[in-house]
This record gives structure tokens, sequence and C-alpha cells, in this order.
């Protein structure tokens, strides 16, 4: 095989991250935050709205495989918020606020985000010599910044976030584009993931050979899908790469 380009999931990949949606502490921040600004919330019915808004996002999209969008969900809340109200921010501000929200929640959220052993070594190895890209489910507002903070976001060109599409893996179009953008040929590229349905199965069924990684993280088993090699460590991915390169 002609390996030329390898395509990583991130969160569970290459990245161990731990978040916690349901810590009480976000929605209390927030809604601290929100009364400086004039806008009255406690903190439980912020999270109620929070959840209702990406349930809305979710089901108004028509997506098989739909995703949210954390800025326009925190637009729309806020929109709610001010709605008949006789508070007014100035427009900038208003810019502003969502993603500044966006961040600030995931901010509070995060438990841990630190990389899986020898995943910057393994990158330092491949960067010269093959093409990287990065295709993962999540935000854009948190995908990116956290890529940055653990030192790997410059590795990766394309980096595909499902949040700016609208729909997640396993959705054919989120392989096409990144595929597009590395402009290779699916035979010509590897995808590396921990989740067997979303990264593995989604992976293969666009004709890309797949690499396994049995992390701590993600969907291990699905019926009818096998990957193409199983690592149980980031260093083993050399031998990996070699394997593909040898058939």
């Amino acid at each position: 095989m002609n390996v030329r380009g390898i395509i990583f999931d991130i969160n569970g990949t290459l990245v161990d991250i731990n978040t916690n949606e349901g810590n009480e502490e976000i929605y209390r921040a927030i809604s601290h935050y929100l009364k400086y600004q004039g806008i009255n919330i406690h903190r439980w019915p912020l999270r109620d709205l929070y959840f209702q808004v990406m349930s809305e996002q979710r089901k108004g999209s028509g997506e098989e495989f739909p995703e949210f969008d954390t800025v326009a969900l925190w637009a729309e809340v806020l929109h709610r918020l001010l709605e008949g109200s006789p508070v007014t921010l100035p427009k900038p501000k208003l810019a502003f606020m969502p993603l500044f929200l966006s961040e600030m929640y995931r901010g509070i959220s995060l438990n841990r985000l630190e990389l899986y052993p020898e995943a910057r070594a393994v990158l330092d190895e491949l960067a010269p010599r093959f093409k990287l890209a990065a295709l993962t489910d999540g935000q854009s507002a948190w995908a990116v910044p956290e890529m940055r903070a653990v030192g790997i976001a410059d590795y990766f060109q394309p980096i595909i976030v499902s949040g700016d599409f609208g729909f997640r893996k396993p959705d054919a179009r989120l392989f096409a584009r990144t595929l597009a953008k590395m402009r290779l040929a699916p035979q010509e590229v590897l995808f590396v993931g921990n989740d067997m349905y979303r990264d593995v199965y989604g992976a293969k069924a666009q004709g890309l050979k797949t690499v396994f990684f049995s992390s701590n993280q993600g969907q291990r088993q699905m019926d009818g899908v096998a990957p193409d090699y199983i690592i149980y460590n980031l260093g083993e991915l050399r031998q990996a790469v070699r394997f593909f390169q040898e058939r």
C-alpha cells in the first residue's frame, strides 16, 4: 500500500480528555456572569434551556447523524433570554458573548486534558513523511483550542470538526471533505481512531484502511466491523504504518 496520508481522530485517540457537562458549577458561573449583563436566570433553568436548545438543533437538522453548534446554541439562548426583556446589550458585546460562553462552558466542564503517552513522539516521526489530517467530532470552539493547549494543532492540515457542518461521523461527507482537502485518494490514506462505529465503520465504508486504538474511551466492538489493525498504545502505530507500507 502506498501510504501518503494519515487521518487522526483526536479525542480518545491522541488526546485523553474527560468532561462533565452535568457539573453544577458550569451553570452557576454562567448564571452569575449573565447577571452582570442584566440577565437574571438561575443555574437550573439555564441548564434546562441549554439542553433544550441543543435538542432542538439536532432534531431540526434533518441529518442522520446530527451535530449541534455550540456558538449558535449560546446565541439562541441569549436571544431567548433577551426577547421581551428591557435589557439591551451593545452589539459588539452581544456578538462576542456566544463564543465566550462556549469557551467558558467547556473550560469549567473540563476534568482532564492531556496527550496519551508517545503521542507527540509518534507525530514528530510521521509529520515529515506523511500528510496528517485531523477529523474529529466536536466543536471548533473547543477542539482547536484544546489541540493548541496540548501542542498538536500544527501537525494537521486540515482540521475538520463536525460542529462546523451539522453532522458527525460516520457521515461519509466528513471523510470525503477531509480526503479532498488532503488531495489524496482513500486507498492512499490510513485512518486512526478509537471508536469502532464512528471511526472504524465510518472510515472503512469510504475505502480507507483503519487502525483501531483500543484506548480508555470509545465503542470497542461492533457486529460485522473489524479494523485492519489494532494497537494498544500509540507507540505501536509505528509498526502499523510499516505493516501497511509493506503490503
